[in-house]
């Protein structure tokens, strides 16, 4: 509840009056500092990376300055034994369901992640990383669904349709 509290709290600061000559400076990592200590004032802050807390999820961020980029990771669950069609489920999610959010592989485990350039992120596009690659993690396995709202196109409505036609029947 904590975490909730202070990610509204944060939401309510972000700079949503700003014109198109009042942009925000560049992300660094001191900003993002002082955005994670919002969210968790128990969040660790290194030199290449932070750690914290969001609805009892751990969250790492790691960034390169140098090379402008940043991403948010969460780890979900060992990738040991995901047969053919759970990896088709985490591509079809990443078309249409994990929005800026994306599921990924890497070193056998399973990670929600979001990905971008560091200095022109703002602090409104973070905190939506952030809520997504949580809510990411949360429904793997469930609606694989990074928030509210879904691309069309994809498979998952379908999926989501013929599930819920299921349930109909209970």
């Amino acid at each position: 509840m904590r975490h909730a509290i202070s990610l509204i709290l944060l939401i309510s600061l972000l700079p949503f009056g700003l014109s198109a000559q009042e942009s925000e400076p560049p992300m660094t990592p001191e900003r993002m500092a002082e955005i994670f200590t919002v969210l968790d004032p128990e969040a660790v802050i290194e030199s290449n990376g932070m750690s914290f807390t969001v609805a009892n999820v751990p969250v790492t961020v790691i960034m390169d300055p140098v090379a402008d980029r940043m991403r948010i990771l969460v780890p979900i669950s060992s990738a040991e034994g995901l047969d053919d069609g759970a990896l088709l489920r985490l591509m079809q999610a990443n078309f249409d369901t994990a929005l800026d959010a994306r599921y990924a592989i890497a070193n056998n485990r399973v990670w929600s992640t979001f990905i971008h350039p560091l200095s022109p992120l703002e602090t409104d596009q973070l905190i939506s990383g952030i809520a997504q690659t949580v809510t990411l993690a949360q429904t793997y396995g469930d609606t694989y669904s990074s928030g509210a709202v879904m691309f069309g196109g994809g498979d998952t409505r379908g999926l989501i349709e013929e599930l819920l036609e299921l349930g109909e029947e209970l």
